[in-house]
This record gives C-alpha cells, structure tokens and sequence, in this order.
C-alpha cells in the first residue's frame, strides 16, 4: 500500500507544462475583505445550566436591567443559574450594508454547562477601532450535548458551552474601502512570487494597453483605474477573470513526523547521491524452566530462567540517484529498497545535510 501510494504521487507530481490560472484564483484585491466584529454579551433562558451567582454575571444582568428602567435594590443579587455572561463574533464582510444579516458565534465565557435553549440578550458588536458595527440578538442553536447524574458522573457531547445564531446580528455601519476613491487599485497575491507578480502586470497591460498595471514588489500589482464605483467594478471584473500563468513552486519538501505524510512537489531535485538503508533488529526472548532437585538430595524445587539473544541486519542495497532526477525518480528509488514513510523521511534529511536534495525541507 505504501508503494502503491507513493507511486501514485510520484505520476501526479511529475512536472509537467505551466497551465494557465485566472487572476482571481491568485489573490485578491486590497481592503476587499472582512473585519472581525465582537461583543460581550449575556445568554438567558438557561434550563440551570448557567453561570450562577459569579459576580461578573451579577453586574453584567444589573447592566442589562438597568437599560430597561429597572433598578435593582442595592444588595440584592438575582439567582443566575439560567444566565451566562458570553462573547460574540462575527465577521463583517467587504462592501456590507447596513440592514443586511450576519452568522453570529456565541462562546460562554464562565462556567455555564451549557447554553442550550438560551437567548442572546441585544448586544452591540465592536470592530477593531472601537465603533459599533452591528447588533446582535437572537435563540441559540447548540449542537453540543452535556448531562450529568447525581453521583457526579457526567457526559458531554461535542461543545455545549457554544451555538451560533444564523442571521443573528444586523449590520448598522458600512466599512469604507476607499474603492471608489483610491488612486490605484492594488491586488495582491495570496503567495509572494516575482515571476508570476510579472505575468500579472503584463496580462492586464496586453488587455487594457502599456502601464495600467505594474508589480511594486513580489506580491502587490498596483492598478491605474478611473474614479467611479461602477466604472472600477467593471474593470475588476475583467481583470479577475483574465488567464496568466503561474510560476512553478519553490521546491519543498513538506513531513508530517507525527503521522509520517510526506508530501513532495514537483520542483524538487537531486544532486548525484549513493544512498544505501538498513534496518537492525535485537530479539531478546526470555524462558523459565522448572528444576527439580535429585531424590533424596534435600534441595528445592526452583525456577531456572534462561535468556536467547539474536540480533538481524536486513541487506538492502544502494541505490544511485544519476544527476537531476525528478521526483519520480526519487520515489521509484525509495521505493526499490522498500522504505516506509518513516525511512523515507530519514532518507530526505541525509540527503538534506549531504548538500544532494535542492528543495526547502519543512517537518511539521
């Protein structure tokens, strides 16, 4: 099976010709993404699975009354087991608008059991400059599971102590992006690469003419476009479906010690290298045998151990890697001498230190 698979990888990573990849799948534009939203919020409705009497959940539920208009006496401390003090996140999507829906992620943040059958009281969701961006409310759904018997034994099923509310918070504020007024739009591609940051530039000047675009660095393409939000959503448009093609990949040699998956991409190569593996077995069996003393002898009837030590060196024999083989070459040489992911793993850091294997070696 360990053949079969690396053999398979080997014939789906052989190098083959460059294929062309629209700009899209390459990146994006910059300031088109989201913005993590969060608030701290109280869950009631709890079926005595909450918070109790903590004092942070205390003040917190005197907060909530006291936006309604009631004033608790001073001293009194209404019984929380049915409410739990929680964060909520969120995230705001590009171009949002106020009055549109967001997936809300609602996580106790004391020792609630459980926050199924809860509410999320109204709370206001912070973005990153302390601005209020949405308001969230709404039911729980928890998909997590716990029950406990009087004994103390209990059970818990994935994570009650979190739900979600579809469509639980409304956007109250649009982030501006600065699209509409930017001088330049800039896309940046999702991995640093001179070569295909090039390519970029020249597909969008071979469509739209000589020095609309340029590459700035390895990553950033910086985009000449007219003002006016429908004139650059129409460019952005063009622009992410032309084709280009992509540089082939750094040579990497990715390993997982943990699970023993290695993964090896079709630019890595190697220098001219002998390569010979064995493996070295010590069997030590241990036995008991029962002595009996001769007749009449007055001696005692005793346990006799007896210890058999073998040592086995399986034969393998080197095998030679000619100048710049591929990677098929390799995992049909790896797999010559029988090697597992574990020996194959061994075999890629020699050949690292001896200066032979041209690729980044990356153990996870």
């Amino acid at each position: 099976m360990i053949r079969f698979l690396l053999t398979a990888l080997a014939a789906l990573l052989v190098a083959g010709p460059a294929h062309a990849d629209r700009i899209k799948d390459l990146g994006n534009f910059q300031g088109i993404r989201t913005n993590q939203l969060t608030g701290y919020g109280v869950v009631v409705g709890l079926p005595g699975t909450g918070d109790d009497n903590l004092e942070y959940t205390v003040q917190s539920m005197k907060g909530v009354t006291s936006r309604l208009g009631l004033q608790l006496p001073p001293g009194v401390n209404p019984g929380l087991k049915n409410a739990a003090v929680v964060m909520v996140t969120a995230e705001l999507p590009a171009f949002a608008k106020p009055g549109q829906r967001l997936d809300i992620t609602v996580s106790s943040m004391g020792k609630a059991k459980s926050l199924r059958g809860g509410t999320l009281i109204l709370t206001p969701l912070y973005g990153a400059d302390s601005q209020i961006y949405a308001m969230a409310q709404g039911n729980l759904a928890v998909g997590g599971l716990g029950a406990q018997g009087a004994d103390g034994s209990k059970i818990v099923v994935n994570i009650p102590s979190s739900g979600r509310i579809p469509e639980g918070a409304t956007v109250e504020r649009a982030v501006d992006t600065g699209f509409a007024t930017a001088p330049t739009l800039t896309f940046n591609l999702a991995r640093a690469d001179f070569t295909t940051a090039q390519n970029v530039a020249g597909a969008i000047n071979a469509r739209y003419g000589a020095g609309v675009a340029r590459a700035t660095d390895a990553v950033s393409i910086a985009v000449t476009a007219p003002a006016g939000a429908d004139v650059r959503a129409q460019l952005m448009s063009a622009i992410e479906n032309l084709e280009v093609t992509s540089a082939e990949a750094p040579a990497k040699v990715i390993v997982n010690a943990r699970t023993g998956t290695v993964v090896i991409n079709s630019a890595v190569r190697v220098s001219p290298a002998a390569v010979t593996h064995g493996k070295l077995t010590v069997r030590i069996d241990e036995s008991q045998r029962v002595v009996q003393p001769a007749p009449l002898s007055k001696g005692e009837t005793a346990l006799e151990r007896q210890s058999t030590l073998s040592v086995e060196e399986e034969k393998r024999p080197m095998f030679l890697l000619e100048p710049g083989p591929r990677l098929a070459d390799v995992v049909k040489a790896v797999n010559a001498i029988g090697a597992s992911p574990a020996d194959l793993v061994a075999i890629l850091e020699a050949l690292k230190q001896a200066g032979a294997l041209k690729a980044e070696l990356i153990v996870l």
